[in-house]
């Protein structure tokens, strides 16, 4: 075979591999129970905090909710936990430790799609400590939703200790204790 048809042949074979790959990429997330709804784009997320009726304030713990609303025109699923960043004063980053899971005022509801229309909220449980001698001075706090690289930024005005929170998953209403 001459090298012309050696390089042929490979691209030919590469083209196929990468075709059976991509097809069997496409069968996997088909089959795996994803929902009809696409999911959340970050530029259609609005991040907040709200006390979504209840304060969570006890032996050094304070916390508040994450709540993200669906501003686009289209239902779209959110899952997981929010990505989590303080911000001193100048925006000047804060290295911090986001723990997923139960907080000290609520249980986790674990990972899974939770779908939001146009509108819609869901929301997860934001918990930290506040007295030991390593409180970072937080101004703000990065949230990206979707886990991603894209994300909003909302004041925090809260000192935090070792600059650690601990987060819940994202639910469809506020996470409780029960």
């Amino acid at each position: 075979m001459t090298m012309r048809g050696l390089r042929t042949a490979a691209t030919v074979a590469a083209a196929v591999a990468l075709f059976a790959g991509a097809s069997a990429g496409m069968a996997s997330a088909a089959g795996s129970g994803a929902s009809a709804a696409g999911a959340c784009q970050p530029g259609t997320l609005k991040v907040t905090t709200t006390d979504a009726g209840s304060g969570q304030a006890g032996m050094n713990h304070e916390g508040t909710y994450l709540k993200v609303t669906n501003t686009g025109n289209s239902t779209c699923g959110i899952s997981g936990y929010a990505g989590l960043a303080l911000e001193g004063a100048g925006h000047t980053a804060i290295k911090t430790t986001a723990h997923h899971g139960d907080t000290y005022f609520a249980k986790d509801p674990g990972a899974h799609q939770v779908t939001l229309k146009p509108g819609k909220s869901a929301y997860a449980d934001l918990v930290w400590t506040h007295a030991g001698p390593s409180s970072a001075q937080a101004r703000y706090l990065q949230v990206s939703p979707t886990g991603s690289n894209a994300h909003s930024v909302v004041g925090f005005d809260k000192a935090v200790d070792g600059a650690a929170l601990s987060v819940t998953a994202w639910s469809a209403t506020p996470p409780s204790a029960s």
